[in-house]
């Protein structure tokens, strides 16, 4: 499994956020595809987003379709995560509210 972090991503993700990585990388790597990370702390982002904390992230879709990603990566993570689709990329943040 590989993950990629795309140049200009800065900063360090909360633990239980960085644990999610990990998840999300098997997910995509049980279906032959590496991980890209898009996005951490760094930028300009929403009003109120969980970015500049490192309670989110971005990915990129896969390669391949994956038959109801966000369904299981909604599963992998559990109840307290969000997973959106956001047109070109999937956001994740911890959500425990």
């Amino acid at each position: 499994m590989t993950i990629w972090i795309k140049r200009d991503v800065q900063g360090s993700l909360q633990p239980i956020v960085a644990k999610a990585v990990g998840k999300v990388a098997k997910l995509y790597a049980e279906h032959g595809e590496d991980l890209y990370i898009t996005s951490k702390r760094e930028g300009l982002h929403s009003l109120g987003s969980l970015h500049p904390e490192g309670w989110a992230f971005d990915i990129r879709y896969p390669k391949k379709p994956i038959d109801t990603l966000i369904t299981k990566l909604k599963f992998a993570l559990g109840v307290l995560f969000d997973v959106v689709a956001e047109g070109n990329h999937i956001h994740i943040e911890y959500d425990p509210t």
